[in-house]
């Protein structure tokens, strides 16, 4: 089986076969020549590396401090005994650099912990709260 496929490179490219050492690595190279030398990547195009960040909308509850907002996110969840949905709330605690304001819609975003309770980060204001 091996003798046939060196006679085949031999017969079909005479200058691949003068590249080929006798363990094949000519062959092994020419036969992979569309796929990426790095582990895990068989598709030959380095993929960016993109982790999803969890992201999450919700209402500014409060403002009262620098740089630093409560978001509160309403959720709905099915009751497991009655059956109907009933809403359940979560505040976090999110870096405020963009300047909202109690009202404002915002979208967060998950980041490094920014100090004792702070793991969110405002990304935009998506409605500007009524004066």
């Amino acid at each position: 089986m091996a003798e046939e496929t060196k006679e085949e490179v031999t017969t079909a490219a005479p200058e691949a076969a003068a590249e080929a050492s006798p363990s094949g690595e000519g062959l092994s190279q020419a036969l992979s020549s569309g796929v990426d030398a790095q582990a895990g990547n068989a598709a030959g195009t380095e993929a960016k590396r993109t982790s999803r960040r969890a992201e999450k909308v919700g209402v500014v509850a409060s403002d009262k401090m620098e740089k630093t907002c409560v978001v509160r996110v309403d959720r709905l969840i099915k009751h497991p005994k009655y059956r109907r949905y009933v809403r359940r709330t979560s505040k976090f605690m999110a870096h405020n650099e963009q300047g909202a304001t109690v009202g404002d819609k915002v979208r967060i975003v998950e980041t490094r912990p920014l100090s004792a309770h702070k793991r969110w980060r405002v990304v935009e204001i998506i409605q500007k709260a009524e004066k």
